[in-house]
């Protein structure tokens, strides 16, 4: 079976098509296909308030050629989310109208503990070693979501409006980062030592850069150094240079500086990067819906 994502955040829209199936009983997610366009709404957002009609026409624009995608990959269904950009935009709804009428495509805005329980859906937890204590830290283009893990469980998650457009542009106030920086070391205290999980576009473009094997640690030092190395070129040398995307080549750095201030708050010395996001927790929300919807028809 194929199941389709839509992941609208702030930076990038993405689609990701993801097979499951049933491998001697064990339901294995492998996936297919992911697509992304980097359309930045939460430049519009953040700054201005609303989506202009520019990159509204380049949304459009993108869900209809992603509605064409779906139905010729014969996806059993399709989900599509929008975060903290979307949320933040006072002309949110015409723009969800319009999506819909043109590319039959149905936008849902989630909330951020909605974007924070979709990433949770993914079930990490159950790779996780129980005698470790965890920090889930996935850093978007709006809002960065905590999640503390100790003996398999969720004992704290909470979404933050800090991301990387937000920060690229100063739209963090200082008291606000502060009150961030605070709760971090507080949720933390008596679940020493940890190790952090990290998710999202510019995390895995740091693990991928540090050379680091798949399911492999990466040392806080290490990604210290990787930040260094990175803020020592402009903008263009990292594009050049760096081979980096145009659309990630400035947003790296707030990334690295919001991942480090968590891993230093928290006194964590290693980030697991498993490559999963929020387009992954549709995939798994909606494969579990399909199998209860399922086996209530065969009741």
């Amino acid at each position: 079976m194929k199941f389709a994502a839509i992941d609208i955040g702030s930076n990038a829209v993405r689609l990701l098509f993801c097979n499951v199936y049933d491998d001697h009983g064990k339901i294995v997610f492998k996936k297919a296909e992911l697509i992304r366009v980097p359309i930045r709404l939460g430049e519009d957002s953040f700054l201005h308030g609303n989506i202009s009609p520019q990159k509204e026409e380049k949304l459009v624009t993108a869900m209809k050629a992603f509605k064409n995608l779906i139905d010729v990959y014969d996806a059993v269904d399709y989900r599509a989310c929008a975060t903290s950009a979307m949320r933040d935009a006072e002309n949110r709804f015409d723009v969800v109208d319009r999506v819909r009428k043109e590319a039959g495509i149905k936008i849902e805005i989630i909330d951020g503990k909605t974007e924070a329980d979709i990433i949770y859906s993914n079930h990490i937890e159950e790779h996780l070693d129980k005698g470790t204590n965890y920090l889930y830290i996935d850093i978007g283009g709006g809002s960065t979501e905590i999640t503390l893990f100790s003996k398999n469980k969720a004992i704290v998650s909470q979404s933050f409006n800090i991301g990387t457009i937000r920060m690229l542009h100063n739209q963090i106030d200082k008291e606000y980062w502060n009150y961030f920086k605070n709760w971090i070391i507080e949720i933390t205290k008596g679940y020493k030592p940890l190790m952090a999980i990290g998710s999202g576009g510019n995390i895995n473009k740091l693990f991928k850069m540090s050379g680091r094997k798949i399911n492999k640690p990466i040392a806080t030092s290490k990604l210290k150094t990787l930040y260094e190395v990175l803020e020592s070129y402009t903008y263009d040398e990292r594009v050049q240079i760096l081979g980096l995307n145009p659309d990630r080549a400035d947003v790296i750095i707030p990334a690295s500086e919001i991942l480090l201030t968590v891993l230093k708050k928290a006194d964590i010395e290693k980030v697991i990067v498993p490559q999963i996001g929020l387009s992954d927790g549709i995939v798994h929300q909606l494969y579990e819906s399909y199998i209860n919807k399922k086996e209530q028809q065969e009741i």
